[in-house]
């Protein structure tokens, strides 16, 4: 299993620019989808865990999870999975706490470990009530990502970075993921922030919605996150259409 951080902290040495595709496990085509965007230069990989009440996902994630419930998917199946991608880079899983919790922190943790999953974003899990699982996590060797909202007042940024494994996400605008005309200003902000409390990767996610953005966001931040965007592309046009689409925005970041 390839360390999270270590990978990019390594990838960022060379002056790269970061880019993690969210595809939804368990959704058709997904683990084409994925050797696609990791073919097409993807540094790592989130494999979104569906859930029924997905707080934090707009319209196309929520039909992806939809789907990929409809067809069956559970979590355990879908972890299952993971190893049979054969991809050189860290998978990551994102998923909300209910699944966390019904399973029990160390069973889950440890289900992750055995499977090959590099680390975890749970984005409905506060840093204030996130101690359990994250020693969980770090006793499996799980590394958990945590998020730093555009809201989040100076003095609590330090916190959680310190808390923070693998690299901080940095959430671009408040609201729940999908595609916009724009980058929200709010993105570039929280993440220049985040930059000057931690030498940790720092990428942004949530409304970086093509590679214009992601050029955009590169600027100031270590990479980005590609979720609504690649998820879409899979759903309408398959895996195909996934790759080609990293290879547009891997090249757009790549210019900075």
């Amino acid at each position: 299993m390839t360390g999270l951080e270590s990978h990019l902290r390594a990838r960022k040495a060379e002056g790269r620019k970061l880019l993690i595709p969210y595809v939804t496990g368990g959704l058709a085509n997904w683990k084409e989808g994925i050797r696609a965007a990791v073919a097409a230069g993807a540094d790592a990989v989130e494999v979104g865990i569906p859930f029924s009440d997905p707080v934090m996902d707009g319209p196309v994630i929520q039909e992806a999870s939809q789907r990929a419930l409809n067809a069956g998917a559970t979590p355990p199946a879908i972890l299952a999975e993971i190893p049979t991608l054969d991809v050189q880079v860290p998978i990551v899983v994102m998923l909300y706490y209910n699944t966390v919790f019904r399973t029990g922190h160390e069973r889950f943790a440890s289900m992750c470990r055995q499977n090959g999953v590099a680390g975890a974003i749970v984005p409905d899990l506060p840093l204030e009530e996130a101690t359990g699982w994250c020693a969980a996590a770090d006793s499996a060797g799980v590394e958990t990502v945590m998020l730093a909202a555009p809201t989040a007042p100076d003095e609590r940024l330090p916190r959680i970075a310190a808390r923070a494994r693998g690299f901080v996400y940095a959430v671009g605008l408040l609201g729940i993921t999908g595609e916009r005309d724009a980058l929200a200003n709010t993105a570039t902000a929280i993440a220049g922030r985040v930059k000057t409390v931690t030498d940790l990767p720092v990428l942004i996610g949530v409304g970086v919605s093509n590679a214009q953005q992601a050029n955009e966001a590169c600027r100031v931040a270590d990479g980005v996150i590609q979720g609504a965007s690649v998820v879409r592309r899979l759903m309408e046009d398959g895996p195909d259409a996934v790759g080609s689409y990293i290879a547009e925005v891997r090249a757009a970041i790549d210019a900075n």
